[in-house]
C-alpha cells in the first residue's frame, strides 16, 4: 500500500492543553449523571470500587503512554502514533481504527450527555405546550455548531473554549462540594447518609460499563500530540496530572453523594448533585453543559487527528481515500476532511443512540485500546530492546495487570461482544496485512519477549541441570554429518528422538578453514536445508560446522551448548552400510565423545526404504546391562512420534543354553518393580546356540524392522570393531548405542 507522507506543522501547545483536555473529559458526563445512580445501585463501597477497579486498567495506561511517549518522537495521531511505532503499521492501524470508532462515537455520547444539562426546559416545554420535545432538538444543532467552529477556527478556537468551560466546571465542583445534604421532600422520603456498603453486586460489571468512559478520559489529551511543543514531557505530565487529579476527585464526588442524599433521590434523580450544591439548579446543569461541550470538543479535536494520522500512514486500502482523509488546511494541517468524516459518523449516533448504550460500546472499544498500550509497554519491558531507552520508566508488572484486567473486564461485561469485538481487530488486521505484507507485524512484536524469555529459560535450565538430571532422563542429541544432501535417514533419525522428550541439533560439516567464502557457502546450504525439513515438521535444529577436520568438527561440536538450556549428552553418528570405510573416520572419533561423558550412537543406514509399520526391534545381551534401559528409553522416545504411529516395540533377548530360566525370572522381576515399561509380550528370548551368532540372529528375526537397536560396549572399539559394525548385512537400518551411564527408568 502506498504511504501518504505529510509534514505535521507544530502548532506549539504546551502541557496545559493535555492536562485540561483530560480532566475536562475526566469530569464529565458520567460524573454528573451516573455517579449518583451508581451510588444509588451499588452502594458507596461498590461506586469505590468501580473507580479504584477503572484506574488499575487506566493509570497503567497512563503510565504506558507516557513512557512510550519518552521513548520515541510523537507526531500527530496520539494513542494511533505511539501504538503503530511501538507495535507496526499492521497492528497500529487496526487498533487506530478502532480507537478512531470509539473517539467519534465519544462526540455522540458527549452530546447526548450535554443535552441533559436542559432538562428543566424540557420539563417547562411538555407543561408548556403537553409534549415532551425529543432530545435531538438540542443535540443534533449542537453537534452542528460545534462542528462548524472547529471546521472555520480549528485547533486554536478550541483550545480558547476548552479554558473557558474548565473554569465552569472548577467553579461547579467547588460548589457541590460547599453544599448541604438534601432535605427530605414528597418525593424523597429516606433521609441522606444511608448509601454506605457494596450491594446489587449482580449489577456491578453492567454499571462498571456505563462509568468506565469516565475514566477514558485520561488519555483524551495524547490525540493533541502533533499540536504538542514538547510531547515527550507534555504527555507524561498532562496525562499523570489528569489522571490523578480525577481519582482523587471521583473519590470526594461519590463520598459527597452518599453522605448528602437519599437512595430513593440517588436512583430517580439523575441530576441529585444540583440538589446538594450551592446554587446547584444553576451551577450543575452549567457544569454538565460544560464538561460535556469540552469532553465533545476534546473527542472532536483527538478522532479527526487519529483518522489522520491514520491516512496518512496508508493504512486504507484506498489511496484515493487515504488522499482525500489525509488532507489538512491551513498552516498547522488542520485535519479539515478527517473533521467532517467524525462529524457525520456522531451525527449517526446522536440520531439514534441511547446514553447508555453508547457508554458501554465505547467502554468495549476503550477497554481493547488500553489493554494493548499495556501489552506493548510489557512486551517492550520485557523483550529489553537496545532502541527502548524511554526517560521515563514504568514497571512490567503495571503495565501486565492492566492488560489482564482489561480482557477479564471486557469478558466480565459481555462474553459474547469480547469475542465479537476481537474478532473484528483480526478481520482488520487481515485487510491491513494484505495490503502492507512487507511492514512489521505480530510475528515481530514477540520477537524480544520470546528472546528474553529462551534466555532466562536456557540459564534457568543450566542452573537447575543436576536437579533435573538426577529426576530423569532425556535426550539431547547433537549429530554432524558432511552427507546431509546425498542421505536424509539420519535427519530422520534426529528428528525422531527430539520431536517430543528430548532436543536434537543437527550440523551439516563443511570441511575447510572459516572464510568468507565458506562461510556464504554455509548460509546457503543452512537455508536449503532449513527449507528441507520445513516440510516435514519436527523439532529439529539444524546448523552448520565449518572445520579443517571432522575431528576438530565433533571437538568443536561435543563442546557446543545446547540452545535447549540442556547439557548435550548423546552424539550420534552415522555411516552408510554400503560405504563401511567411512566407519574408521568414526571409531578414530568416538573416544573423542566418550571422554566428555557422552552417550554415543552409530547409526548404520541401509539401502532399505524406512518401514515404519513393522516396528522397532531392540536387542538385548547379558553384557548390555549398561546399555538396556538406554535402548528402550530410545525405543519408546522414537515410537512417539507420529511416523511410527501403528508400530510397536518388540524386545529380544539373547541367552545361551541354561540360562532361559534364569533370565525369564529376572525379567519378571524388573518388571514387576516398573524398572522396565514393557510386559512380557513385547519380549522375545532368543537362545543362541554354540555356533550361532548374533548377526545370525538380528538376520532371523529383524529382518525387515523399521529399526533395529543394538548395543555395544567399550570393548568393542578396541577389538575388531569393523567386523562388528559391518557383520548385519541384510538387515535394514541400525542404530548401535553406548550409554556412558546406566540410566534410570522411573
Amino acid at each position: 500500500m502506498e504511504q501518504i507522507k505529510t509534514k505535521y506543522i507544530n502548532s506549539g501547545f504546551g502541557t496545559a492543553p493535555v492536562y485540561f483536555t483530560a480532566i475536562s473529559t475526566i469530569l464529565g458526563a458520567v460524573l454528573f449523571l451516573r455517579f449518583g445512580f451508581a451510588v444509588g445501585t451499588l452502594g458507596f463501597w461498590g461506586t469505590v470500587f468501580i473507580i479504584l477497579l477503572g484506574h488499575l486498567i487506566t493509570i497503567p495506561t497512563a503510565l504506558a503512554i507516557s513512557e512510550i511517549a519518552t521513548n520515541t518522537r510523537v507526531e500527530g495521531g496520539g494513542e494511533y502514533f505511539i501504538i503503530s511505532r511501538s507495535f507496526g503499521l499492521k497492528i497500529g492501524s487496526t487498533i487506530g481504527i478502532t480507537l478512531y470508532f470509539s473517539q467519534a462515537i465519544s462526540v455522540a455520547f458527549y452530546i447526548i450527555a450535554f443535552t441533559e444539562a436542559f432538562e428543566p426546559f424540557f420539563n417547562w416545554f411538555n407543561n408548556r405546550f403537553g409534549m415532551m420535545l425529543p432530545r435531538q432538538a438540542i443535540s443534533v444543532p449542537t453537534l452542528l455548531l460545534l462542528g462548524l467552529l472547529i471546521l472555520r477556527k480549528g485547533a486554536d478556537m478550541g483550545m480558547k473554549m476548552l479554558y473557558a468551560v474548565n473554569i465552569i466546571l472548577f467553579l461547579a465542583m467547588v460548589l457541590f462540594f460547599a453544599g448541604n445534604p438534601v432535605q427530605p421532600g414528597e418525593d424523597l422520603t429516606r433521609m441522606p447518609g444511608n448509601n454506605f456498603g457494596f450491594f446489587n453486586k449482580e449489577n456491578f460489571f453492567i454499571m462498571f460499563a456505563i462509568c468506565f468512559p469516565a475514566f477514558t478520559g485520561m488519555t483524551a489529551g495524547v490525540g493533541l500530540s502533533g499540536d504538542l511543543k514538547n510531547p515527550g514531557k507534555s504527555i507524561p505530565l498532562g496525562t499523570m496530572g489528569g489522571t490523578i487529579t480525577g481519582l482523587l476527585l471521583y473519590l470526594l464526588v461519590v463520598w459527597k453523594l452518599a453522605v448528602s442524599a437519599s437512595h430513593d433521590g440517588l436512583l430517580e434523580d439523575q441530576l441529585i448533585m444540583s440538589r446538594i450544591a450551592l446554587f446547584g439548579a444553576v451551577m450543575i446543569p452549567l457544569g454538565l453543559a460544560a464538561s460535556t461541550s469540552s469532553s465533545a470538543l476534546g473527542s472532536i479535536l483527538v478522532a479527526p487527528r487519529t483518522l489522520q494520522a491514520l491516512a496518512n500512514d496508508g493504512s486504507f486500502p484506498f489511496v484515493r481515500i487515504n488522499n482525500f482523509l489525509s488532507k489538512g488546511k491551513g498552516k498547522a494541517n488542520e485535519p479539515y476532511n478527517a473533521t467532517l468524516v467524525s462529524f457525520l459518523i456522531a451525527l449517526f449516533f446522536v440520531m439514534m443512540g441511547n446514553i447508555d448504550t453508547v457508554a458501554g460500546v465505547i467502554s468495549m472499544f476503550f477497554l481493547i485500546t488500553y489493554g494493548t498500550l499495556c501489552l506493548i509497554s510489557f512486551l517492550n519491558h520485557f523483550g529489553s530492546s537496545p532502541s527502548y531507552r524511554p526517560r521515563f520508566r514504568s514497571k512490567w508488572y503495571f503495565s501486565l495487570g492492566g492488560f489482564i484486567l482489561s480482557v477479564w473486564v471486557m469478558f466480565m461485561i459481555n462474553p459474547v461482544y469480547t469475542v465479537l469485538a476481537y474478532a473484528v481487530l483480526a478481520i482488520i488486521y487481515l485487510i491491513i496485512e494484505h495490503y502492507n505484507k512487507e511492514e512489521k507485524g505480530l510475528v515481530d512484536i514477540f520477537e524480544g519477549a520470546l528472546f528474553q524469555l529462551n534466555r532466562r529459560l536456557r540459564v534457568f535450565m543450566q542452573k537447575h541441570q543436576s536437579t533435573i538430571e538426577n529426576k530423569e532422563w532425556r535426550p539431547s542429541a547433537i549429530c554432524i554429518s558432511p552427507n546431509s544432501f546425498e542421505r536424509d535417514k539420519v535427519l530422520e533419525l534426529m528428528k525422531w528422538i527430539s520431536h517430543q522428550h528430548g532436543f536434537g541439533t543437527y550440523f551439516h560439516f563443511i570441511e575447510g578453514y572459516y572464510s568468507k567464502q565458506t562461510f556464504n557457502e554455509s548460509r546457503e546450504m543452512l537455508h536449503l536445508l532449513i527449507e528441507s525439513q520445513k516440510e516435514h515438521g519436527g523439532a529439529l535444529y539444524i546448523d552448520t560446522m565449518i572445520s579443517p577436520s571432522y575431528t576438530s568438527a565433533i571437538a568443536q561440536v561435543i563442546q557446543t551448548p545446547s540452545i535447549s538450556g540442556m547439557e548435550n549428552n548423546m552424539v550420534l553418528f552415522e555411516f552408510d552400510k554400503s560405504h563401511p570405510e567411512e566407519l574408521e573416520r568414526i571409531l578414530d572419533n568416538i573416544n573423542l565423545a566418550r571422554a566428555g561423558n557422552f552417550d554415543c550412537c552409530i547409526f548404520a543406514g541401509s539401502s532399505y526404504p524406512i518401514r515404519n509399520k513393522n516396528g522397532i526391534h531392540v536387542w538385548i545381551r547379558e553384557t548390555d546391562e549398561k546399555n538396556t534401559n538406554l535402548m528402550i528409553l530410545l525405543g519408546y522416545i522414537i515410537v512417539a512420534h507420529p511416523d511410527w504411529s501403528k508400530s510397536q516395540i518388540k524386545i529380544f533377548i539373547t541367552s545361551t543354553r541354561g540360562r532361559r530360566e534364569i533370565v525369564k525370572e529376572d525379567l519378571q522381576e524388573r518388571i514387576a518393580e516398573g524398572r522396565l515399561p514393557i510386559t512380557l509380550t513385547n519380549i522375545e528370548i532368543v537362545m543362541l546356540t554354540e555356533d550361532q551368532t548374533l548377526s545370525d540372529a538380528v538376520l532371523t528375526h529383524s529382518k525387515s524392522a523399521g529399526l533395529t537397536l543394538i548395543g555395544f560396549r567399550e570393548e568393542i572399539i578396541k577389538h575388531d570393531a569393523i567386523n562388528f559394525f559391518t557383520d548385519f548385512q541384510g538387515v535394514g537400518d541400525i542404530l548401535f548405542v553406548n550409554a556412558s551411564q546406566f540410566k534410570q527408568i522411573n
